[in-house]
């Protein structure tokens, strides 16, 4: 049993206490023991995503408690692949935090940055159900504080929002498992593979009201119709950093939707059939057309890039609902981007904004200190982020589009994401001219216009480390880019492993095997 599995999970859990109680003063040491963290997270996932690489499934059995009995975590390609890509984002996320000040506009940021990292990882590597919960729970909590960080009535309002949808979804989570418990009498993912399937479709009333409960509580999670308005309010109120961080907390929900609805409930499970794929297309292609919308008519930069990261969650849904290899591996590959991408939006409005006279607000003020380099950040990241070539958000929305051609209704598939594309191009176009074209004169500036709420006075020019995650993020985009077809190989592989579950219910379930043909040799 390979301890390192766990490492994940145990390093953020320890430093945040650390953090929290013996570094509560010193707001130096605070930033260097969060930045060691994330460096040290980093080389753990990279160590993992190299162990799981040759497509073996790791399981660590908490207490050596076998499954279902015990606690399993589960590592394979796919939670592999997140956790690197959740522990690069955090890295990225807590240098910016720090050069910026942002830690310092309220307590324990870095505490609740770990927390939230360990309630990611946590997530992704469970192979269990109810732990799944629990841990949605602990991001939960910590994402509650993150969004509220700095105060502020807005805020609160958003933070408010935010705190009601999510506690439903966890109402309707508790009711979809004790439904499934009630039904199969265990809520382990692998064992739930091998039960659901042997319940007679006659019987399977209760599965088919669990799956389909489970499928709403991810879509809230994921921003889907009809519950997405809370992601763009959240999103544009939230500190620009924790936004960044927030891009991988929609692909919480939609890993949960590919484990779940994969392994256990997945197009060969007799009692379930396609009930998954009937209803999450329809509400990823009307979501892809809300955000669209919303970028058209933001009035501010914030929601503008709120409404496009709900367009491109919507995009990656569509993908997922295709339940297919295929399909799957298109979907990973613009997860990939479209969580780089977003964070970089949020990184460059920061830079931005501390540093623009008007706040947020789409209007002509004078030009901002290195409006040249702002500018060109800026450009690069609404290029990524409608899907414009030449960076991944071209290839990633061309590779859903050609995997989802023989799809029912593709004409509409393609019609809609073109369309969303296109407005999300002239919405940002839009943005971009107010904000940089149009800002070198003070005479532009209506002096009437009231300025927003907590607006940030303008501060001193962009250092190395100020700007370095931005740039880093982008050059992650670029890195998808080049290495497309590799990591497209990748993918393909990491997606097969996900629609050929028996070497992960063989692993998990092992000790149990074994215990049966123990005792059927003594019989």
């Amino acid at each position: 049993m390979n301890h390192w599995i766990i490492a994940p999970v145990v390093l953020p859990a320890l430093l945040a206490p650390l953090i929290a109680y013996v570094m509560r003063y010193d707001i130096t040491l605070q930033r260097v023991a969060s930045i060691t963290g994330a460096v040290l997270l980093c080389a753990i996932a990279f160590g993992l995503f190299m162990l799981s690489a040759d497509g073996s499934v790791h399981v660590y059995r908490l207490g050596h408690w076998p499954a279902p009995f015990g606690i399993v975590l589960v590592l394979d390609r796919l939670s592999a692949l997140l956790i690197l890509l959740t522990s690069v984002l955090g890295l990225i996320v807590v240098i910016h935090s720090a050069a910026s000040g942002w830690d310092q506009r309220g307590r324990h940021f870095h505490a609740l940055m770990q927390f939230q990292l360990m309630g990611i990882c946590g997530a992704f590597l469970t192979g269990d159900a109810f732990n799944l919960f629990v841990l949605f729970e602990i991001l939960l909590i910590a994402s509650y504080a993150l969004t509220i960080h700095g105060g502020g009535k807005a805020r609160l309002k958003a933070g408010l929002q935010y705190v009601i949808m999510n506690l439903a979804g966890s109402s309707l989570f508790l009711i979809a498992l004790g439904t499934i418990y009630a039904t199969t009498g265990t809520l382990n993912i692998a064992d739930l593979s091998l039960k659901v399937r042997e319940i007679p479709v006659e019987e399977a009333g209760l599965v088919r009201v669990a799956a389909m409960l489970l499928m709403i509580v991810f879509g809230v999670k994921a921003a889907l119709f009809p519950v997405q308005f809370w992601l763009p309010g959240t999103y544009a109120m939230a500190p620009a950093p924790v936004a960044a961080l927030f891009a991988i907390m929609t692909k919480v929900g939609a890993y949960a939707i590919l484990r779940m609805h994969t392994i256990v409930f997945g197009p060969d499970a007799a009692p379930i059939g396609s009930l998954s794929q009937d209803w999450l297309m329809p509400a990823a292609l009307i979501t892809i057309a809300v955000g669209a919308i919303g970028v058209m008519g933001a009035r501010r930069l914030m929601p503008l890039i709120a409404f496009s990261v709900l367009g491109s969650t919507a995009t990656l849904m569509l993908a997922i609902s295709g339940f297919s290899p295929h399909t799957t591996a298109t979907a990973l590959y613009y997860l990939v981007h479209s969580t780089f991408a977003a964070a970089a939006m949020f990184l460059i409005a920061d830079l931005l904004l501390s540093r623009r006279e008007g706040g947020d607000l789409l209007k002509a003020v004078p030009a901002t200190v290195q409006n040249g380099f702002i500018a060109a950040l800026f450009f690069a990241g609404a290029i990524a982020i409608a899907g414009m070539p030449p960076l991944s958000g071209f290839l990633g929305k061309l590779l859903v589009l050609d995997a989802l051609r023989f799809a029912d209704y593709a004409w509409l598939v393609w019609a809609v994401v073109l369309a969303g594309s296109l407005l999300t191009i002239v919405g940002f176009v839009r943005a971009g001219s107010v904000l940089f074209w149009k800002s070198t004169s003070a005479e532009l500036m209506p002096p009437e216009e009231e300025t927003p709420e907590e607006e940030t006075p303008p501060a001193n020019r962009i250092g190395p480390a100020l700007a370095a995650p931005s740039v880093a993020s982008l050059a992650c985009l670029a890195l998808l880019t080049v290495f497309a077809g590799p990591v497209m190989r990748h993918m393909e592989s990491t997606a097969a492993q996900l629609y050929d579950p028996g070497d992960y219910v063989a692993a998990v379930l092992e000790d149990q095997h074994d215990t049966k043909k123990l005792k059927e040799e003594e019989h």
